[in-house]
């Protein structure tokens, strides 16, 4: 081919480097932990919205909906921005640290459920344990010990507000969003100090 018939003689595009991700109201990533395949979500602002366990893309996929009906449809996979949450909560799991230091954002959870987890997060401290029926009382709604166990089954700040630390008062560890040993698992690493 000669000079004058090359088409591509011309085209020398300056090199971009790699590519600039645009703005978004929502990052997350999905990490799997000591505990579990987990989806991590942040605001622009660093609240976490999630550390929610997300043990296949169906589960993933539902979290994704419920993030972008309740806070924006500008959702993006971008693991960067979850730098914060991710440290936190490798540092709790690996028992160096007595809680999962991020500051939250509770937007998905029900009012009753922010109600809960208010006070299981105030109340309920590292390496102690609690009955669903006890935190009901302290919420100020005895009698409703399977509503706030419903309530701490839909818990989108998992680890981070430790639903983990609600037994039931017949034995046992009861339910849990990341399964019975992901439970077990927590209760043990709690019974050693950091």
């Amino acid at each position: 081919m000669t000079a004058t018939t090359d088409p591509f003689r011309s085209f020398a595009p300056p090199l971009a480097g790699p590519p600039t991700l645009a703005p978004t109201d929502v990052s997350y990533v999905v990490d799997d932990t000591a505990v579990g395949r987990m989806l991590l979500a942040v605001r622009d602002d660093g609240r976490v919205l999630t550390t929610a366990y997300a043990p296949d893309t169906e589960v993933e996929d539902r979290w994704l909906a419920r993030i972008a009906g309740t806070v924006s449809p500008r959702v993006l996979r971008h693991p960067a921005p979850t730098d914060a949450v991710r440290r936190a909560l490798e540092e709790y799991l690996a028992g160096r640290a007595r809680r999962v230091e991020v500051e939250t954002d509770l937007v998905l959870a029900s009012d009753f459920q922010r109600e809960v987890l208010t006070g299981l997060a105030g109340s309920v401290g590292y390496g102690e344990r609690t009955t669903y029926a006890v935190l009901a009382r302290a919420v100020g709604h005895p009698g409703a010990a399977r509503a706030v166990g419903t309530a701490l089954g839909g818990n989108p700040l998992c680890v981070t507000i430790p639903c983990h630390r609600v037994l039931p008062a017949s034995g046992g560890v009861g339910g849990y969003a990341g399964g019975p040993g992901a439970k077990e698992h927590l209760l043990a690493l709690e019974s050693h100090p950091c």
